[in-house]
């Protein structure tokens, strides 16, 4: 699938789940703020509890990229631990690699966070690390390994060019990105988290 077809499909489904994913998204979004389909401007009939909770849990799947296979693992990980299931759930998917790595502004969007990690340009306390689900621990670095920060992709994120259409820098991120390094200070909170979803309507979706 070619990165056009996969900007494409962004969009689409941002239209369809009501939320931009993409700051191409958010044009489209301006120009047709409307789901897709031929009955997409028709206004949407009384939607069930069932397609309530299952769109939040494809809006949390898809802003994280995720298979429903692994968004189940976490659900049912996170039920394992105190606290409520869905704000545990939150802040697990937040220490992901690929996550830390667009909150940081390294990447525009969790495509490219992602693609940098698994094209092997990222490195955890020194290390490369090419799994985008790998957690991150508090007290960890991560960095965009040296040489791939003389790239042009890599220099234009140091130059802050992503920043626009990121959410800002949350707490837990302390990031230079000059250097394109960022330390995890702390465990993420749910309240911090720039993710658009009603969590317990996802736990609701999975406890059903």
């Amino acid at each position: 699938m070619t990165a056009v077809t996969k900007s494409r499909r962004q969009v689409r489904l941002s239209r369809k789940l009501g939320l931009a994913l993409t700051p191409k998204a958010v044009r489209h979004f301006e120009k047709r703020p409307y789901p897709p389909g031929e009955h997409g401007r028709a206004r949407r009939r009384t939607e069930s509890d069932y397609a309530v909770r299952l769109r939040e849990k494809q809006r949390l799947r898809a802003q994280y990229m995720l298979r429903e296979k692994q968004l189940l693992k976490v659900y049912e990980d996170a039920r394992k631990h105190p606290g409520l299931t869905g704000e545990v759930m939150v802040e697990d998917l937040e220490t992901r690699l690929d996550a830390l790595v667009l909150r940081a502004g390294f990447g525009r969007t969790m495509l490219q966070a992602r693609q940098a990690v698994t094209h092997r340009h990222i490195l955890v306390d020194g290390k490369i690390v090419d799994r985008p689900s790998f957690r991150v621990k508090p007290g960890q670095t991560v960095q965009v390994k040296p040489k791939s920060q003389t790239t042009t992709p890599f220099q234009v994120a140091a130059a802050g060019a992503h920043r626009d259409v990121l959410p800002a820098v949350p707490g837990y991120l302390d990031v230079n990105l000059e250097k394109l390094s960022a330390t995890l200070t702390r465990k993420p909170k749910r309240a911090e988290v720039p993710v658009t979803c009603e969590v317990q309507l996802v736990v609701e979706f999975y406890a059903r």
